[in-house]
């Protein structure tokens, strides 16, 4: 069942009723910073296809996947268990992970930026699946931020140029069986660094999102849906008007405790030059500009790189 305060909104919308998709959608946003996005249209048949590579991926040895660790902090390939740590927590998460980005062409002005990715030898299809996925999900960002544009009260393609070589990370999650009670959980608390998140596979319980009133609201969206969240970024694109909510993976009940959780949250980033300037339009008398210096996306990018340890 969906969680009780969140009600998710029909991506069908998009195309019959534009605006009443927006103004759901943003209202959801304004209030939680979080969104259940229900039937988005990718196709099932693919998306079992993309977790079977995944789940076959992490079951290969230990040995096997750190030869694919690059050193360029975890932006591409591999990111072994017990490395990423919330910011500010004193122990690491308990997951692994496999981050793909964008593939750029030679030369390309953000090169230095954006490294080339890495793939396994195996599995077989993990690097199409996981490219299709990569696509499918950039392409499905990108019509979500038309409507935040036009609840916002921007063009609705405000955000096209904005994003359309954005750093952006499909990070395949892989949460391990969790052997006994303890100071780890499967993600601490945190918010996001990026503009928006595009979240498949919290079906699995643990995703739990930290409401205005201080209790943690569990999301458990429906089958065939996405979960969305805004980022440190928009948030400070939007003078916090549209909230980057602090939310975490907890450790599953003792009847699960048994059970992997697989998840593929695509982080959507700004293009690494571009500059975050708060949008006029989000301030007011009683909403005073917060952020009166600019700051380019990959300058905020490596600040809080840092923050996480991954860099």
């Amino acid at each position: 069942m969906p969680s009780p305060a969140i009600t998710p909104v029909s991506f069908a919308d998009f195309d019959r009723d534009f605006e009443r998709f927006s103004q759901s959608l943003g209202a959801s946003f304004e209030r939680y910073g979080f969104a259940v996005v229900g039937d988005h249209g990718l196709p099932a048949a693919r998306l079992d296809a993309a977790l079977a590579a995944i789940k076959a991926f992490f079951a290969l040895p230990e040995d096997v996947k750190r030869q694919y660790i690059t050193g360029v902090g975890g932006q591409r390939g591999y990111t072994a268990f017990g490395i990423e740590t919330a910011k500010g927590a004193a122990h690491h998460d308990l997951k692994e992970f496999w981050h793909v980005g964008r593939d750029l062409p030679a030369g390309h002005r953000y090169a230095a930026q954006m490294p080339e990715n890495v793939w396994p030898e195996a599995p077989a299809d993990f690097r199409e699946e996981m490219t299709w996925l990569y696509r499918a999900l950039d392409a499905m960002g990108a019509r979500i931020l038309e409507a935040i544009a036009v609840y916002l009260g921007l063009e609705r393609g405000f955000f096209a140029a904005t994003v359309s070589e954005g750093n952006s990370i499909l990070r395949l999650l892989h949460y391990p069986p969790v052997a006994f009670d303890g100071p780890h959980v499967r993600a601490g608390a945190h918010e996001d660094i990026n503009v928006i998140t595009l979240l498949l596979g919290a079906e699995e319980a643990g995703l739990e999102v930290l409401d205005r009133d201080g209790r943690w609201l569990p999301i458990n969206p429906p089958q065939g849906s996405l979960v969305c969240n805004i980022g440190d970024m928009l948030q400070r694109l939007s003078n916090h008007r549209l909230p980057s909510t602090t939310h975490r993976v907890v450790n599953p009940a003792p009847e699960r405790l048994g059970v992997a959780r697989y998840s593929t949250p695509f982080f959507l980033h700004f293009n690494p030059d571009y500059e975050i300037v708060t949008l006029a339009g989000c301030v007011e008398p009683d909403r005073p500009d917060r952020y009166p210096q600019p700051i380019t996306a990959d300058d905020f990018l490596k600040e809080r790189l840092r923050e996480i340890k991954l860099l």
